[in-house]
């Protein structure tokens, strides 16, 4: 007979890493599957820095514990405020986090989501399909890259998104248009003149915005009271969006979706101001209405702020153009399902309670697809704090389940979680 898990978390990036940790350490029978800290090993070149001050970028794990600090102590590494950190430092603590405080990471595809009686039947590319009361989808970004419409008819090796290169070498001596105005466009361009390429930024905003250099963490007190910190930068605002997304929950579905559009917009870190500056050409004002494949290189047709016409040449193009949440492109996820899920106001992600539980009984989101309920924290590593501990409270909740009693077996726990599942929308 085929055994049916309590939970199976699909993805095992910090989202997926920290909700399985979660649910391991509340007693819940917990399936972990995808490949671990897979957008940040396999999807950002070498060379880049971890925006987030290390102090919010903390995976989450039900005792606190093994957090990025503790992970650069046990390495010698530095991990403090104002330091940029590697992207390939935050990957590897992503890794030893696995290793330490979640459920092991079974490397498996996730090919299908579909209901199954009371529960789901997840199908993966790698073997047979298992059964589970609840799913936890935590897929991260990468389903979700953006293209500007104007590049889709060009042939595929004309032009990408900023996701989809690890090494940025082999672009050195071509001349490449960077499309975007946020930090991925801005530290894709400075890393290609690095490694020899030819960029130019190619943005709509009139002027680039850059972060500010971090205030200290220790300040006067009527200065942190008028400017604090908060795992989203300082400032009132970002406290509100990082410290109470419960609180942006509440609000109109509406003014929800203006907040995830357009809360904490495209701006580049303070330490990367003077390599982009140096070395990138940008033509700010600019907006991209044409792409035509001209032989083995695209001709960009730009609408100046003046509203003329200009032309640019190009042997490559990368959109840096960011990600959109959006259910139908949960490709993994029964079509059937997906058609008939509630949703925010007109966006197409998922409306979901407070412990981040669909309209469908038993299926929970985290991450991206989740910032129209939530808020712009869970467009980042902080959010996965706030996520982890809730969502599992939602899974208990749905399961019917207690906490396990003391020197109670993993089969007792399945059994008084079988007990009770309602089939009702918790609220």
């Amino acid at each position: 007979m085929t055994r049916t898990e309590d939970l199976v978390v699909v993805g095992a990036g910090p989202y997926g890493l920290s909700i399985a940790a979660h649910a391991a350490g509340a007693g819940l029978d917990v399936r972990l599957l995808g490949r671990p800290m897979a957008s940040w090993r396999d999807h950002m070149p070498e060379g880049m820095y971890l925006k987030s001050e290390p102090w919010s970028s903390n995976l989450s794990a039900p005792d606190g514990r093994h957090t990025l600090a503790d992970y650069c102590t046990t390495r010698g590494l530095v991990a403090e405020h104002g330091t940029p950190l590697p992207i390939g430092t935050f990957s590897e603590y992503g890794m030893w986090f696995a290793r330490h405080a979640a459920p092991e990471v079974e490397e498996v595809t996730v090919t299908e989501v579909t209901p199954q009686g009371e529960g789901f039947r997840v199908r993966t590319a790698e073997g047979p399909p298992l059964l589970t009361r609840t799913v936890a989808l935590a897929v991260g970004v990468m389903p979700f890259a953006r293209h500007p419409l104007a590049l889709r008819d060009l042939p595929p090796g004309h032009y990408s998104h900023s996701s989809g290169h690890r090494d940025l070498s082999r672009f050195a001596g071509l001349e490449v248009a960077v499309l975007g105005a946020g930090q991925a466009a801005l530290e894709t361009a400075a890393l290609l003149a690095e490694q020899g390429a030819r960029p130019c930024l190619v943005a709509r905003r009139a002027r680039l915005n850059w972060n500010a250099v971090p205030q200290p963490l220790s300040r006067p007190a009527l200065r942190a009271v008028r400017d604090p910190h908060s795992g989203l930068g300082t400032g009132w605002r970002s406290w509100v969006w990082s410290e109470l997304p419960w609180a942006v929950r509440r609000l109109p579905a509406a003014t929800r979706e203006r907040i995830a559009a357009t809360a904490l917009g495209p701006a580049g870190a303070w330490w990367l101001r003077d390599r982009f500056e140096q070395r990138v050409p940008a033509l700010l004002g600019h907006r991209l209405h044409r792409a035509v494949a001209v032989g083995e290189r695209t001709r960009l047709g730009l609408t100046t702020p003046s509203g003329e016409s200009v032309v640019l040449d190009a042997a490559h193009v990368i959109a840096a153009t960011g990600f959109s949440p959006d259910l139908t492109r949960l490709e993994l996820l029964d079509a059937g399902l997906r058609a008939c899920l509630e949703t925010v106001g007109s966006s197409r992600t998922p409306e979901l309670s407070p412990g981040f539980e669909s309209s469908w009984p038993g299926l929970f989101f985290a991450g991206l697809l989740t910032a129209p309920s939530f808020g712009p924290s869970m467009r980042f590593v902080h959010g996965a704090g706030f996520t982890a501990g809730r969502l599992v409270r939602g899974v208990r909740k749905r399961l019917g389940a207690r906490s396990p009693l003391p020197g109670a077996t993993g089969e007792d726990r399945h059994r008084r979680a079988a007990a009770g599942h309602p089939k009702t929308y918790l609220r």
